[in-house]
């Protein structure tokens, strides 16, 4: 240890070593330049030495036993910063939350998000009733984040939102809605882990439901996790919802098969779907392959839904991707959806998913962090309809995201 570091992690305690008469190490004579200093810590409890009593101060420590040394310092108030983010890594497999024992009085943290969005549409998809076509979008959407942290094992999670549209009826006028429209708990219970509150729901990657939802979410294990979830779908016309997900991780493989179940869709009372998914991903280095099948049973009021189709399926393959913390980075992605219309609810696709009819086409994209926080997004969608192929829609999504 060097004489400097016992120095300082002594001073940062804030107590005399005059207080502890006791000499705890044999090998650390009164005499010795750092007694007071290694008398302190041992006395808060901070170092221990050998079980020999010896203190060993001419012995190299690993990289572990120097974080358990941090870790107690921190423990006792000392201010550590530097020692805490160099060994930041061993800390965290240490169980420390190194945020938490730094900044103590500093519990709730605020972040941010900004994106500026313009989306071309063309196809027969986005002409209204009154024979206009609706060929852009184009918005600024803000978004503040609120983390607090409750203890250890529990946080909150708050967002606010708002969005000024620059196009349609309704672009700049100063009417755009500044909404609090997340506000959860994540927590442990045991070896439980649970969301609750108004969250983003993403089922089945997200090829079932990708929204808000009123509900709760409890999980167990870890390399092999089971998901349980049940609440209110608030957007999409989703109903109350209940299911679950068994998910396992076996290297580079990702498998996960599930089940969610609707009731009353759309506040239609015994209108229900209950869909049923299998899927699994692989990655090979910077490649990653995806796919997924997905089986619906629709009915109202137990009759079963005869018009639109009750399977589907979708795959997709990415090539690395954009890193908001690394500027620089990129990366390209596709996928391809034969969805039918009893396959989704709120699908996470930026295409047009025809309100449910069912769909099918393909998107193809690209991502580029231009500075660090600052990333691009340039995506090309074909998709029709599959309740009649001349309904199609063609769009192209552009976006630049600011995160802060």
């Amino acid at each position: 240890m060097k004489k400097s570091l016992v120095l300082a992690m002594a001073m940062a305690l804030g107590v005399t070593a005059s207080a502890y008469a006791a000499n705890p190490f044999s090998d650390v004579p009164a005499g010795h330049w750092a007694y007071d200093s290694i008398n302190k810590l041992a006395a808060a409890g901070v170092i221990e030495g050998y079980g020999d009593s010896t203190f060993g101060g001419d012995k190299l420590m690993t990289r572990y036993e120097m974080a358990q040394i941090v870790a107690k310092a921190m423990a006792k108030g000392a201010n550590v910063d530097k020692l805490a983010a160099e060994f930041a890594d061993e800390l965290d497999n240490l169980g420390v939350r190194v945020a938490n024992l730094e900044k103590k009085a500093d519990n709730v943290k605020v972040t941010g998000e900004l994106r500026y969005k313009y989306m071309s549409k063309q196809g027969d998809a986005n002409v209204d009733e009154d024979g206009n076509h609706n060929s852009f979008e184009n918005d600024l959407r803000s978004r503040i984040w609120i983390n607090g942290q409750i203890n250890d094992d529990w946080s909150y999670t708050g967002m606010i939102e708002n969005t000024q549209n620059f196009y349609g009826g309704d672009a700049n006028k100063g009417e755009e809605k500044t909404e609090f429209n997340r506000a959860y708990v994540e927590g442990k219970i045991g070896g439980l882990a649970l969301t609750a509150g108004r969250y983003n729901a993403f089922f089945a990657n997200g090829n079932i439901y990708d929204d808000l939802v009123d509900g709760a979410e409890v999980s167990y294990g870890d390399k092999v996790k089971v998901t349980g979830f049940a609440g209110k779908a608030t957007e999409a016309d989703g109903g109350n919802y209940a299911g679950g997900e068994l998910a396992g991780s076996f290297g580079d493989l990702n498998a996960a098969a599930g089940y969610v179940n609707y009731k009353d869709l759309g506040d239609v009372k015994g209108y229900d779907n209950a869909i049923w998914y299998v899927g699994a991903d692989y990655t090979m280095g910077d490649v990653n392959l995806s796919a997924m099948y997905l089986k619906g049973d629709m009915s109202h009021n137990d009759v079963d839904e005869k018009v639109l189709d009750d399977d589907g399926w979708t795959v997709g393959l990415a090539y690395k991707g954009a890193e908001a913390s690394e500027a620089g980075s990129w990366g390209l992605f596709a996928n391809y959806y034969d969805l039918g219309g009893q396959t989704y609810i709120a699908h996470t696709t930026d295409a047009n998913t025809f309100c449910g009819d069912g769909f099918k086409g393909y998107g193809v994209g690209a991502n580029y962090t231009f500075a660090k926080n600052i990333v691009g997004t340039v995506v090309y969608y074909d998709t029709e309809s599959k309740l009649d192929s001349k309904v199609d829609d063609q769009r192209v999504w552009a976006d630049l995201t600011f995160t802060f």
